[in-house]
């Protein structure tokens, strides 16, 4: 708290109103932070919330809380004074021009200021995430033997998704996206009444949300014998994935792995089919600095947990990624799955 702080103090601002969930929980672990929001000032931290939840922040909240009702929330943004920083990046529009009906004040946009605390995760924080990946592990190899021709790509989804909350997980990280055959051209082709059929490839896509904190996984596979065409976009990017992890490390540019993961696939005659960028950090968010990409200035520091998925996606024909979650260390990297990530047919 006492750096944020120092953050308000450098931007020269008397409070900071944080409206975005993540920065919510991240300062407050408070676990219904859609409901609430967090008034930092150069004293210290407040959650605000109202009276659905006056049991849960007094068992959860780790900052002082105030229980507003519509009166008292009037009352208490009247009584601010000077500079007040807001989420300009989450704060709607219509909500900032009530705000400045409410108090009087300068309202300063701001961005990020939250976000460069989170981006390196405390011990906990990886934990939390270590519990989230291997519950998305489990799941997959609880599904493999559900995979056969005939199924269809929503019932995998609806198998992953039970296995995570029966064991545990808050929700999803995201709609699990299964794309089979063609469909696996989808970056972000979420499972749909698609039946899998013999010879197809099947991308999995998903995670699960543990105590707030998320996982990502991707594996891709094929079902029977595979076209060694199609066979062969998986290992081109599979030697991917290996080269950048050969090199990741703390210090690494950000922008040089996502880089590099091109100069391979421009080798393998694939770089046009690779179109999004190399990865991005996981935590609170399921997609959150620092960003792996060609336009980030970001160098990776111990702490900072990031996906590395290399992707290729030939429209009409089919498509491969896989991912890794890793945590960068002070000597390298941990991986945080403990799948196989080599070719596999079921």
């Amino acid at each position: 708290m006492q750096e944020l702080i120092r953050l308000l103090e450098q931007e020269g601002l008397d409070g900071l109103y944080l409206t975005r969930p993540e920065n919510v929980r991240y300062l407050s672990g408070f676990s219904s932070p859609e409901d609430a929001q967090v008034y930092v000032s150069r004293e210290g931290a407040l959650l605000l919330t109202d009276g659905r939840y006056t049991v849960q922040a007094e068992e959860e909240s780790r900052i002082p809380f105030k229980i507003l009702t519509r009166e008292e929330r009037k009352a208490f943004f009247e009584g601010l004074e000077g500079r007040i920083g807001f989420e300009a990046e989450h704060l709607p529009y219509a909500r900032l021009e009530e705000l400045r009906e409410l108090a009087p004040v300068e309202w300063v946009p701001t961005r990020g200021l939250v976000e460069r605390l989170r981006i390196k995760k405390t011990p906990e924080e990886v934990r939390l995430i270590q519990k989230a990946q291997a519950l998305a592990d489990e799941a997959f190899r609880r599904i493999l033997p559900l995979v056969s021709p005939g199924v269809k790509e929503v019932e995998l989804a609806l198998e992953l998704e039970f296995y995570l909350r029966r064991h545990g997980a808050e929700a999803t990280a995201f709609p699990i996206i299964v794309a089979s055959g063609p469909r696996g051209a989808m970056p972000h082709g979420v499972a749909s009444e698609k039946a899998i059929q013999e010879g197809e490839m099947v991308t999995v896509d998903f995670g699960a949300r543990y105590k707030g904190y998320h996982s990502d996984l991707t594996r891709t596979f094929g079902v029977g014998r595979v076209d060694p065409e199609k066979k062969r976009l998986f290992d081109a990017v599979l030697l991917v994935l290996e080269e950048v992890l050969a090199q990741l490390a703390p210090g690494k540019p950000a922008k040089e792995l996502d880089a590099l993961a091109r100069r391979v696939l421009e080798k393998e005659g694939l770089k046009a089919y690779f179109t999004h960028s190399l990865g991005h950090g996981v935590g609170l968010a399921v997609h959150e600095a620092p960003g792996l990409n060609a336009y980030t200035e970001e160098v990776l520091e111990p702490g900072m947990v990031v996906t590395v998925e290399p992707g290729v996606y030939l429209p009409g024909f089919a498509g491969v990624r896989v991912e890794e979650l890793v945590l960068v260390t002070e000597t390298g990297f941990e991986l945080l799955s403990r799948l196989d990530r080599g070719w596999l047919e079921v």
